[in-house]
């Protein structure tokens, strides 16, 4: 037996000292019958939480950058919103390919090693921009290296956390840390758009690689891999549960399991939905609606700005929607969030304007709510389906979100530079975001060859 189980084992009795159900709670209990009154511990399960929470926002300010480097980029290189978009589109692409095999990863090195050393790569991708000179390079750093790295932090990584240190609360932790994406599009949003206006693009490349390193500490000091490395009980489990070996052969284990989803009708319709909400989202509005409210005549900071809220209003959508998945179908949430996000895409090329009026405010908060709303249901939905390789599953499902995201951002800029607006655009995204609500209805409701835990 390794020194890490043995190590897990001799701590166990530890773990089984707090209540049932994972020792939740917070401060002092009464104790019963006016005795001496009982603590009881807050579980280490939320202070990991935590850590992968303010992980994902450090790593989310890269994500608030491409949509402000168009315009820049544009004017200094003179190159064409088709190829800056195309640079955008394999990042975005990268990060969704990479995240199954980043899961396994974390099964096998474990999920500490794997997130430092993404954050690290996002950090020399993003610095090594400010001495680019040909569009090439921008595809290598911006494009395959930050592309890389977002990959290996990517919302697999929140799934395989949550399974691992959560067996109660899974849909509101979930939400939680899917949130903390928008969150870090809140924080450094507004200040990378300032920025860019005051200072140019360089400076705000050079300020998203000094946040993804400044997150290295806390994940190597405070991240921890699994319970038993503690001797915990996961949250909300009734009994202990040791450390898994670490998995070998990762590469063909993400493909294993691939094979063996790609059999279901499931995994498909999963895949589709989850394809056209990244098209919606990050490929369309996170990519081109600060440059298509800028040709409207609205300056930069104000639509950056509007993204920032889109970003604080995702956090109430997105927690809210953990919560409804712990307590109503998935699938039905699934069609009322894309049928709203459709309705809502049809109405956008009616509101942008040079100024911020309460119509465009009220498109924005409504957006906002639904962002990633979409995110609890579909891991629940890949959970439920296929068990203990959930985790992997859902990166291959974020993969078709991610190749989604990337063929409307280059489209997105394909199509402005064909026809001048971005019209063209909304009305196609509103279109799909319909046939994502009919295909989420069909998804079968009961698993399907999964292994449970």
């Amino acid at each position: 037996m390794t020194q890490t189980t043995d190590a897990a084992n001799e701590a166990a009795p530890e773990a089984l000292v707090e209540k049932p159900g994972g020792g939740r709670g917070g401060g002092d209990g009464d104790g019963g019958g006016g005795g001496r009154p009982r603590r009881t511990r807050v579980h280490r399960a939320w202070f990991v939480a935590a850590v992968t929470f303010v992980t994902i926002i450090g790593a989310a300010a890269f994500r608030s950058l491409p949509g402000l480097l168009i315009d820049p980029l544009h004017a200094e290189f003179h190159w064409s919103r088709g190829t800056i978009g195309l640079a955008v589109s394999v990042n975005l692409a990268l990060y969704g390919l990479t995240a199954p095999f980043a899961a396994a990863l974390m099964d096998r090195f474990g999920i500490r090693r794997v997130v430092a050393l993404a954050l690290v790569v996002i950090a020399l991708g993003s610095g090594a921009t400010v001495w680019m000179t040909a569009a090439w390079q921008l595809l290598l750093c911006w494009g395959l290296l930050v592309g890389l790295g977002s990959g290996s932090m990517a919302l697999a990584f929140a799934a395989t956390v949550t399974n691992r240190w959560f067996t109660e609360r899974r849909g509101l932790v979930t939400g939680v840390l899917t949130a903390a994406s928008a969150s870090g599009q809140l924080v450094f949003l507004p200040l990378l758009s300032w920025i860019v206006a005051e200072h140019d693009w360089r400076p705000a490349a050079v300020t998203v690689a000094l946040a993804a390193l400044a997150v290295v500490p806390f994940v190597w000091l405070l991240l921890r891999d699994h319970p038993a490395d503690v001797g915990l009980m996961p949250y909300g489990a009734t009994e202990f549960v040791g450390k898994p070996p670490p998995v070998p052969g990762a590469a063909r284990r993400t493909v294993r399991v691939l094979v063996s989803a790609a059999r279901t009708g499931s995994f498909w319709l999963l895949a589709g939905t989850f394809a056209i909400c990244g098209a919606s989202t990050n490929g369309l509005i996170q990519t081109h609606f600060v440059p298509a409210a800028h040709d409207h005549g609205m300056p930069i900071t104000a639509a950056a700005s509007l993204l920032a809220v889109i970003g604080v209003f995702d956090v109430v959508g997105t927690i809210a929607s953990g919560w409804f998945t712990d307590r109503f179908d998935p699938r039905r949430l699934l069609a009322v969030y894309y049928a709203l996000r459709g309705v809502s895409l049809l109405f956008l090329p009616l509101l942008l304007g040079p100024s911020v009026h309460p119509p465009m405010v009220f498109f924005i908060v409504f957006y906002g709510l639904d962002w990633v709303a979409t995110v609890p249901p579909t891991i629940a939905l890949c959970r439920e389906r296929f068990g203990d390789d959930s985790a992997i599953v859902f990166g291959w499902v974020l993969a078709s979100h991610q190749v989604g995201a990337a063929l409307v951002a280059f489209l997105g800029g394909a199509a402005r530079d064909a026809f001048g607006s971005y019209d063209v655009m909304w009305y196609a995204s509103g279109a799909l975001c319909a046939v994502a609500a009919l295909m989420a209805l069909v998804i079968r409701h009961r698993p399907i060859g999964a292994r449970h835990t």
